[in-house]
């Protein structure tokens, strides 16, 4: 089984490569053979990932056509709604047009296909969100890119696969961390929490479901696994989530305890109605129950069990 990884130098594109690698299933046929995983990157190609510019429809056809996947696990987009909102065409080209254009590809070649998506395809007003059956109502535009990336992929290959995921963290663990705090929109919280001189206002209104990355890309591995090994019928929308909320403060307040500093500096505001930053729904829960009546597992890790066992305490 050939898998091949896009995004494989980001938050969770280096888990999902890392997870295929160190966790090669067995394909028995007329031979036995180890899954072959290949990871791409562009401007973070190093070590064994694959320089490869997406925007490049005719790139990734030569890429394709020479590296022959039978699994396509698309994670490469811009997911940062802030810069979604400042740069409007290059986000709208990356997160619609590259899609589309992969899809194309993996329809044309018989390859399983799955694109990694995200709840704020939702306006957060009516949750627990069913991947069959909720209805997206984006309010912002990075929102609104993912929703017409699935449409676009949905229009030219019903039968790939569409995997929404809320917020997602990362730490010190079995697939990597994060390169940065400021990747992931939660562990960057952890540097609001550590920098005890500088006073900040955090949301306390907006929840969130914060879901480990090894989780997610387990997930997409066990997805991959039950289409190309097991022979389900593995095609359409599907959510994965946590299920304990919390807000931005909530989650500060996690992190003040585990490294055990005070948390005073850090103010519990309401901030929906803040210009210059992208809106963000109140409450876009994910209901895992497609997956489950798949046969996925959908267990994740306690939020405040992973940072206490691997968050450092403040000495």
């Amino acid at each position: 089984m050939r898998v091949l990884v896009t995004g494989a130098s980001g938050l969770l594109g280096r888990a999902v490569y890392q997870n295929f690698k160190k966790n090669g299933h067995e394909v028995t046929h007329t031979v036995s053979l180890r899954s072959i995983v290949i990871g791409t990157a562009h401007s973070r190609a190093n070590g064994d990932l694959v320089k490869l510019d997406l925007t490049l429809e005719s790139n990734v056809k030569e890429f394709v056509d020479a590296h022959k996947p039978d699994a396509i696990i698309h994670c490469a987009a811009e997911r940062r709604p802030d810069v979604a909102e400042k740069d409007q065409t290059g986000t709208e080209f990356l997160n619609v047009q590259v899609p589309k254009d992969i899809a194309k590809i993996s329809k044309a070649n018989g390859i399983f296909l799955i694109y990694i998506s995200t709840d704020y395809v939702f306006d957060g007003t009516q949750p627990p969100y069913h991947a069959i059956g909720g209805e997206p109502n984006p309010l912002n535009f990075y929102g609104k890119t993912k929703l017409a990336g699935e449409k676009a992929i949905q229009e030219v290959y019903p039968e790939a696969t569409i995997l929404r995921v809320p917020i997602l963290y990362v730490g010190e663990g079995l697939y990597g961390k994060t390169e940065y705090n400021g990747e992931s929109a939660v562990n960057t919280l952890v540097d609001v929490v550590m920098n005890q001189s500088k006073p900040s206002k955090m949301d306390d209104v907006a929840v969130r479901y914060p879901t480990n990355v090894e989780d997610v890309a387990r997930v997409l591995v066990d997805l991959t696994s039950a289409k190309l090994e097991q022979g389900k019928d593995i095609h359409g929308v599907y959510h994965f989530s946590s299920e304990k909320s919390y807000t931005k403060y909530a989650m500060c307040q996690t992190f003040a305890k585990a490294l055990h500093v005070p948390l005073e500096h850090v103010e519990p505001v309401d901030t929906s109605n803040d210009a210059g930053s992208a809106s963000r729904p109140k409450d876009a829960h994910l209901s895992n129950d497609r997956l489950e009546q798949s046969g996925i597992s959908t267990f994740n890790v306690d939020f405040d069990t992973w940072w206490n066992r691997h968050i450092k305490p403040s000495k």
